[in-house]
C-alpha cells in the first residue's frame, strides 16, 4: 500500500462531520431518537430529551471520579511525621503515628474524618532522643543492631514497667484507639524469664485500656506465650510483621526480595495469629512493582492489612 495514501486516508476518517442544512441535522436528530427509542419524535423534543441524558450522564461520571479520587487506603505507618500531616492522613481508614507528637485536638480532627488512630509505643528498647531518655538510660542492657539511637531496654525492671503504664495512660487520654507496641524483640536479645515476665506485665496492662493492641514483630516472645497459655488474646490484639517479603539491606542502604525461607516462616506465624483471631498487618520495603504485586495478591488472599514504604523514614 502507499504510504501517502494511507496517510490521507487516516485523515479523511477524522474529519469532523459537518451539516449541509438545517433540516439534515433536524432529520438525522430523529432519527438517532428513533433508533434509541423505536418511536420518532420532533427535533426539539429530541435534543432537549438528549440533552438531559447528556447531562446525567455527565453527572454520574463526574461522581464516579470523584469517588474514585476520594477512596481511602487501608492502612498506613507514619512514625516520623507530625501535625503537618494531618490532611494527607485523611487519605487513611487507619494509620500509625507517634502520638507522642500530637495533640488531642490532632486526634480528634483525624476522627471527624473517620479514620483510626493507632500510636506508636516502643516498650522494650530505649530511645535516645526521647525526652525521658536521661531518666530511664541506667536501664539499657545492650546495643541495638543497626539502630544507633536506641538500646535494648530492661523491662523486667519494675520503675521501667510503671513508667510505661503512666505513659500508656497519657496517650489514652489523647484519644488513641490503640497501641502498636515496639521491641517486645528484647525477648530474642535477652530470652530470661524475667524479660518475659515484664514483657507479660506491659501488655496486660495495655490491655486494661480496651483498645487495640497491635505487637509489630516479637514472634518469639508471641510464641513462647502461645506455647505456654495455648492463646494470646491476654496480651494482644493483633499483629503486625515487618519485611516478610522484602528485606533490609543495612549495609548498603537498599532494600531487596526476602528469602524465601525468612518469607515462609512469618508468612505461617501471622497466619497462625490471624487463626488465633487477631488482625494481622503488613508492613514492606520496597520500590519493586513485581514485588509489589506479589504483597498485595498474598495480603488479599489472606485478608491481611498492609503498607509498603519507600523508604524507612515512614514520614
Amino acid at each position: 500500500m502507499n504510504t501517502n495514501s494511507a496517510t490521507n486516508l487516516g485523515k479523511q476518517n477524522h474529519k469532523c462531520v459537518k451539516w449541509d442544512s438545517h433540516e439534515e441535522k433536524t432529520r438525522i436528530t430523529e432519527r438517532v431518537w428513533e433508533a434509541l427509542c423505536g418511536k420518532r419524535i420532533k427535533q426539539p423534543a429530541a435534543l432537549a430529551v438528549l440533552f438531559v441524558l447528556m447531562f446525567i450522564g455527565g453527572c454520574f461520571f463526574v461522581k464516579a471520579n470523584q469517588a474514585k479520587e476520594f477512596e481511602k487506603k487501608d492502612y498506613g505507618v507514619f512514625l516520623n511525621a507530625d501535625a503537618s500531616s494531618l490532611e494527607r492522613f485523611k487519605m487513611y481508614e487507619t494509620i500509625v503515628i507517634d502520638a507522642q507528637y500530637f495533640t488531642k485536638r490532632d486526634i480528634e480532627l483525624l476522627h471527624q474524618n473517620g479514620t483510626v488512630v493507632y500510636t506508636y509505643l516502643n516498650i522494650g528498647s530505649i530511645e535516645n532522643f526521647r525526652e525521658y531518655y536521661t531518666t530511664y538510660a541506667e536501664l539499657a542492657i545492650g546495643a541495638y543492631e543497626h539502630w544507633e539511637e536506641e538500646e535494648w531496654v530492661d523491662v523486667a525492671n519494675p520503675d521501667w514497667q510503671k513508667f510505661i503504664g503512666q505513659l500508656s495512660q497519657e496517650l489514652y487520654e489523647k484519644g488513641v484507639d490503640g497501641f502498636f507496641i515496639d521491641n517486645c524483640d528484647v525477648y530474642d536479645y535477652d530470652p530470661h524469664e524475667s524479660i518475659f515476665e515484664g514483657i507479660t506485665a506491659i501488655l496486660q496492662n495495655m490491655m486494661t485500656f480496651g483498645k487495640t493492641v497491635i505487637i509489630n514483630g516479637g514472634d518469639t516472645y508471641v510464641a513462647e506465650y502461645r506455647e505456654r497459655y495455648g492463646a494470646i488474646d491476654q496480651i494482644m490484639t493483633g499483629v503486625n510483621q515487618e519485611s516478610v517479603w522484602s528485606s533490609i539491606d543495612f549495609d548498603n542502604g537498599t532494600f531487596r526480595e526476602q528469602t524465601s525461607e525468612t518469607r515462609d516462616y512469618f508468612c505461617k506465624y501471622l497466619e497462625t495469629c490471624k487463626a488465633d483471631g487477631v488482625e494481622v498487618y503488613l508492613l514492606e520495603y520496597t520500590t519493586n512493582q513485581k514485588l509489589i504485586q506479589k504483597i498485595k495478591e498474598y495480603c488479599k488472599e489472606q485478608d491481611f492489612h498492609f503498607y509498603i514504604s519507600s523508604s524507612l523514614e515512614l514520614r
